[in-house]
């Protein structure tokens, strides 16, 4: 279990990340008002910076900015809405905080906008399939992208999805999607990939992908994933959305043990020592 022997380094404009040394923390800023976790928390700019401050000071070691919600059943927001929501926020984070600041969306000129302010990285649940032109844009300002497998879209993935061969298939899609963004020019070393926790999945695919997480290192990239309070921790613990704390850690410390190198998370505080206390037990003498 755990990480292979490949070395990882992520080239955030002024910064690099480290990420074979110890898993990263991604902590989560939703921008909107209908997120299924913090929808509307963090809506306004004054509570979103608040938020972003917040989690670097409680070891987030990159920020995620999202200004559409991807949840079940969702429906996209125009190119205007998401831009007025996003990039006030990422003006002021790449000013503020000292940490990279990735922005989660499919968009190519959002994310043209946000990488002109500074942006460090593009997180795109589509994998290159929502806008053709988002690849060129991410290889053009040479910056990390993360690849997302979905089935479906999020207003229909959650309908009836189906696998004949779960692992995979999803490998096989993120070597597609690996295989466009190279076509569109971005670099192998900038290129990570994601198997997309509840996007187009049932609960006992979500947890396979979790237990079976060491497998897409055969795809040679940083794994991310994201579980913070999903519908699986919901379903499996029949629990609501604002009390799924500890089966999120329980997802977190096995995406660690199996081999994540960056975990998407809300409770940033609480799964910075989940990560470490994991690391440990991983490295163990070397630790030390």
């Amino acid at each position: 279990m755990g990480r292979e022997d490949t070395k990882f380094e992520l080239h955030c404009g002024r910064y690099c990340l480290n990420l074979s040394k110890r898993t990263h923390l991604m902590g989560i800023l939703n921008v909107t008002p209908d997120s299924f976790s913090d929808g509307g928390c963090y809506f306004g700019l004054k509570d979103a910076v608040s938020q972003a401050h917040r989690m670097a000071k409680e070891g987030a070691d990159i920020i995620d900015v999202g200004g559409e919600s991807t949840r079940p059943g969702s429906h996209s927001v125009s190119l205007r809405e998401e831009i007025k929501r996003v990039i006030p926020v990422v003006e002021r984070l790449v000013k503020e905080l000292h940490i990279p600041i990735s922005v989660d969306t499919c968009k190519a000129e959002l994310a043209k906008r946000a990488l002109d302010l500074g942006a460090h990285l593009i997180n795109d649940v589509t994998a290159l399939r929502g806008d053709l032109s988002l690849g060129g844009v991410v290889a053009q300002y040479e910056v990390p992208l993360i690849l997302m497998h979905m089935q479906g879209t999020p207003r229909d993935m959650q309908s009836n999805p189906h696998y004949e061969s779960l692992i995979p298939e999803i490998i096989a899609f993120l070597r597609q999607a690996m295989e466009r963004a190279r076509q569109a020019g971005v670099e192998e070393k900038n290129i990570l990939i994601d198997p997309g926790i509840g996007f187009g999945k049932r609960t006992g695919h979500n947890l396979e992908i979790i237990r079976r997480l060491s497998e897409f290192q055969i795809l040679g990239r940083p794994i991310v994933i994201g579980t913070s309070r999903k519908s699986v921790i919901g379903d499996v613990l029949n629990l609501p959305v604002g009390d799924r704390l500890e089966g999120t850690a329980a997802t977190v410390a096995c995406a660690v043990l199996n081999g994540a190198h960056i975990v998407r998370v809300h409770d940033v505080k609480e799964m910075v020592r989940v990560a470490r206390m994991v690391d440990a037990i991983v490295q163990g003498e070397q630790y030390a």
